[in-house]
């Protein structure tokens, strides 16, 4: 199935002013992000590991809010056990923020020798049905996206959460469709653009676990814990009769680069019943966490919406 290439009306009209005195602490950070992308990945791999350290040390509100949520989720773990985990996904964290200037920067002949593909990277140009590349969050989230860029040149679409820094929001924008094969719509925008999207035929990359609250979601379990979760993939999918394809990226050690999986569609999914099926997901994606603990985004707070009468968990 090929897809049309992004068109003018997938972008924004207006975008706000990121010029002036106030915003030089932005740019002046992604400078360093520029000249970054020069270093070889066996430098820059331990260089991001020692500033995720640092962010350990500083990060003392999202080191609690990692340290619970292995607790709730890993309870079979001792506290010693979680600690060191805790402590590689923050190292892990770091590599992922100094590394995405590889993925800002980096040539496409350099991206495509660091990121190794396993599995069906072509399903969304031989399926006679619109693809659904399910991406939780794991911290080589954005890999994938550059992936299907890179080693297929396949158009894909996503909805992003538009970040609070306009300096970044804008960099984030200008990264992720500098190789011309992306559609990005910000949440504000609903659904109706990337419904259109794909209905034109182009795969959409849809992140299912992160809580946004109760609209269009259920609490359903989640590592055994009751999380708000989004049933839009179950809905979107049934509606619009798509292959879901679930897309997991791994950080490898060192210099290595990143590995890729593109797994085999989902069976049984979707069915008429959004609720089941969410449940199903939220206990796939829960398997693979436990497979690369360490690399999954523990510093969410996954569980902050709660059940009416339950407290808090943070």
């Amino acid at each position: 199935m090929n897809a049309p290439r992004p068109s003018p009306e997938d972008a924004p009209d207006t975008a706000p002013d990121i010029r002036g005195w106030r915003h030089w602490p932005s740019h002046a950070a992604l400078g360093l992000m520029w000249l970054l992308h020069f270093l070889p990945l066996t430098l820059l791999a331990p260089l991001g590991r020692g500033v995720g350290a640092l962010l350990w040390l500083a990060g003392r509100s999202r080191r609690r809010i990692a340290l619970r949520n292995l607790a709730l989720c890993l309870p079979e773990l001792s506290p010693a056990e979680r600690l060191a985990l805790a402590r590689e996904h923050f190292a892990l964290l770091g590599r992922s923020l100094l590394e995405r200037s590889l993925l800002w920067h980096a040539s496409p002949e350099r991206l495509r020798r660091l990121i190794h593909i396993e599995g069906n990277i072509h399903l969304a140009q031989t399926s006679d049905r619109p693809v659904m590349w399910l991406t939780p969050h794991f911290l080589a989230l954005d890999v994938a996206g550059v992936a299907t860029q890179v080693h297929q040149g396949k158009v894909g679409c996503s909805i992003y959460q538009a970040q609070s820094n306009p300096v970044f929001d804008a960099a984030m924008r200008r990264a992720r469709l500098r190789f011309g094969l992306a559609q990005i719509h910000a949440r504000g925008e609903g659904v109706l653009p990337v419904m259109r999207a794909i209905r034109r035929g182009t795969p959409f990359f849809n992140l299912p676990d992160m809580d946004f609250g109760l609209k269009d979601a259920a609490f359903v379990p989640f590592m055994g814990v009751s999380s708000a979760t989004l049933l839009t993939p179950s809905k979107m999918a049934h509606k619009l009769d798509m292959v879901v394809q679930p897309v997991i990226a791994d950080i490898l050690p060192g210099g290595q680069g990143y590995r890729v999986h593109f797994m085999p569609p989902l069976a049984g999914f979707p069915t008429a019943d959004a609720l089941a099926d969410t449940a199903h997901l939220n206990e796939w994606i829960a398997a693979q966490v436990r497979l690369r603990p360490a690399q999954y985004l523990w510093v969410h707070r996954r569980f902050k919406t709660r059940p009416d009468g339950q407290p808090p968990l943070y």
